[in-house]
């Protein structure tokens, strides 16, 4: 290149991320204690995007995994990602164990670290544990589940239109926690697992 008098041109990065200063965070209560003695007992919660060819706009998939069966017990898609999606979401959890009292296992990303939420984690009796900065790990099988569901249904796979990747993530849902057999369960799904424990402690 000295020779030819070739000089290489960097192309300045650009970064579109804001960085916003939480209104509050958590300290890591679940501190990597990934094991559960009984269904919502701990929660994890995360979301993840998804990006297909042709669409500037992305889906955003936002869950709440419950440790002990490893179900995902619930979810939202939405094509924004903000409070709305994460406090939805909370409350779909909500709706459904209105009961529960979990350590809610989350990182630090902007919807977590708002008053709002921290208020509603405070109303339903809920102990709230954050993930350390930079510490994906604390999160670990959260991420695990994006880690799956990306490489069983969408990573080398072509998608026409954001709906139709939206009703293949709900249905992949479906199929993990109904028909998706896993070692760690003895081999049952999620949703026998819950059941099956639901079984032993009141029969």
């Amino acid at each position: 290149m000295k020779i030819l008098n070739v000089k290489s041109r960097i192309r300045q990065k650009k970064c579109n991320r804001i960085k916003i200063k939480p209104e509050q965070t958590g300290e890591n209560i679940l501190n990597r204690d990934f094991n559960a003695l009984y269904p919502n007992e701990k929660w994890l919660t995360d979301t993840t995007e998804f990006k297909i060819s042709g669409e500037k706009t992305k889906l955003y998939l936002s869950a709440i995994l419950d440790l002990y069966s490893k179900e995902i017990i619930a979810y939202k898609i939405s094509t924004s990602n903000n409070n709305k999606l994460v406090f939805e979401t909370f409350d779909i959890a909500m709706k459904r164990f209105p009961n529960a009292k979990p350590i809610f296992h989350s990182d630090r990303g902007f919807q977590y670290t708002s008053k709002v939420f921290k208020l509603k984690l405070d109303e339903a009796g809920m102990v709230q544990s954050m993930s350390r900065v930079g510490k994906c790990i604390d999160n670990g099988p959260m991420e695990a589940f994006w880690g799956t569901l990306k490489s069983e249904m969408f990573y080398g796979i072509k998608f026409d239109d954001l709906e139709t990747l939206k009703a293949k993530i709900e249905e992949y849902i479906h199929y993990y926690n109904h028909d998706r057999l896993q070692g760690k369960l003895k081999g049952m799904t999620p949703i026998e697992y819950r059941n099956h424990s639901y079984n032993a402690i009141y029969f």
